[in-house]
């Protein structure tokens, strides 16, 4: 509950406060709501040669709390705002304590308005702001229930990008056959990849294509090895060679089909393994707290059971490559039960005995579980489903491509995940990235396939 001071209660003198931390997500959010995007409140390279040397709170930030003091505390509900002067006398950095004060100097009679100092101060005492607010005060007294803040869930796509490159940031770049770069995307998404030290790229397609491109969008090739091929078939032949022979230690698609790559990748014996080949996707998705593997989505379309096995097993590999644990892996169905005339329930639960009995490693294993009782605390509440994996996956695994494939563009396309991904099971890594996918995304894919190749430097698939 919340009650306001009204005019009359109002003394010279009297005075209120709020202490707040600002936090990196503070920051986020006030230039979300506020569309404030200056670098220096959100660049760290940028503002390192700025005049703080460090990111720094926008000014109004602060000032904010002074609205969040006369709206909330003092005088409270039915004050309104007439005006404001404020100073910024040193900038609020990121773990700074501010602690707002205000104090009535003088009071309106006539226009019941209060005229109050504002004073804001960090944690060593010093003044981060000064100023002056003007407000009508309340004239009837006013108790009311405070209702929920609104909640922001933060989403930084640029930053996840950058965290995840951070983690190849020690190895060298790795030599990676581009197949077929014969649209903007992929050859800018392999050229990025390049310039941020994942991948030395051999581009393989119809050389005069390729360098067409290259002059339209201002691409410099200048030592960039083409290999020509006269279409995306022979551009997926060659590439297939490059792996097999070791002069490429990875694949990644350009604009041909799905189809045409792994088609020469499955011709050619020496890429193969005894493991089946499958593709994994690794999410970041808004309103979950950890990265999201999801399997297999891109390539297997009706899996057996030991087609799936090597489907978990694939994902638990890439999972430990870019991680010190075992994951929690869900294997998905329609419902958390075993249910005969569901198929999946009975592939789940051998795959589960499965990694009981040391078929599959690394991971720890449930299902049958639905979406919901594998990312959801609540609904695994709500179900009593007694489990180390329910409500807080790592990797899903699907029923089939048809699910997968749904499952994963609606992360994407509703409900704002970013997403790479990169197919395990041979020789060497292919990331497999659509079409429609931009140059972050095949640049996050890039980094898979990086660390992916570099520990294949030392276990051989």
């Amino acid at each position: 509950m919340i009650e306001n001071t009204t005019y009359d209660e109002i003394k010279i003198g009297q005075f209120a406060r709020l202490v707040r931390t600002l936090t990196v997500d503070d920051v986020k959010a006030f230039a979300a709501v506020s569309g404030d995007n200056n670098p220096a409140h959100l660049d760290d390279d940028y503002a390192r040669s700025s005049l703080f040397h460090e990111v720094i709170g926008h000014g109004m930030w602060s000032g904010s709390l002074i609205s969040a003091v006369l709206g909330t505390q003092f005088p409270g509900p039915g004050t309104i705002y007439l005006g404001q002067t404020l100073e910024f006398k040193r900038p609020v950095k990121i773990g700074d304590t501010v602690t707002i004060l205000i104090t009535v100097l003088h009071k309106n009679d006539v226009k019941k308005s209060v005229t109050l100092e504002c004073l804001g101060t960090n944690q060593h005492m010093e003044k981060v702001l000064i100023g002056e607010a003007v407000v009508l005060a309340p004239t009837e007294k006013v108790k009311i229930e405070i209702g929920a803040t609104p909640e922001i869930h933060l989403f930084d796509p640029e930053a996840g990008l950058k965290k995840l490159l951070a983690l190849g940031a020690h190895l060298g770049p790795v030599t990676c056959a581009i197949v077929h770069p014969c649209d903007e995307n992929s050859i800018l998404g392999a050229m990025d990849a390049a310039k941020n030290n994942l991948i030395i790229p051999i581009l393989v397609g119809p050389e005069i294509r390729i360098r067409e491109l290259a002059r339209h969008l201002e691409i410099d090739l200048n030592g960039i090895q083409i290999i020509p091929s006269s279409h995306s078939h022979h551009a997926a032949k060659i590439a297939a060679e490059l792996a097999a022979s070791g002069q490429a230690e990875a694949l990644m698609k350009g604009s041909l089909h799905t189809d045409e790559l792994m088609h020469a990748v499955l011709a050619n014996n020496a890429l193969l393994t005894k493991h089946r080949l499958s593709h994994i996707f690794r999410f970041e998705a808004p309103l979950y707290s950890k990265p999201l593997f999801i399997s297999d989505a891109a390539i297997n379309i009706k899996p057996n059971l030991i087609e799936k096995r090597d489907i978990v097993q694939n994902a638990i590999n890439l999972f430990h490559i870019l991680n010190d644990h075992d994951p929690k892996v869900a294997i998905l169905s329609a419902v958390e039960n075993v249910e005969p005339d569901i198929p999946s329930t009975i592939d789940a639960a051998a795959l589960c005995k499965m990694a009981d009995r040391g078929q599959i490693t690394g991971g720890i294993l449930d299902g049958p579980l639905a979406f919901d009782n594998a990312i959801s605390p609540e609904a695994v509440k709500v179900k009593k489903i007694h489990s180390l994996v329910a409500g807080d996956a790592d990797i899903l695994i699907v029923p089939d491509l048809e699910s997968g494939n749904m499952l994963a563009k609606q992360l994407d396309y509703l409900g704002g995940a970013t997403a790479c991904g990169i197919v395990l099971g041979g020789r060497v890594p292919i990331a497999l990235t659509s079409r429609a996918d931009g140059r972050n995304t095949r640049m996050a894919s890039a980094l898979l396939v990086k660390l992916v190749a570099h520990h294949y430097r030392n276990e051989k698939p």
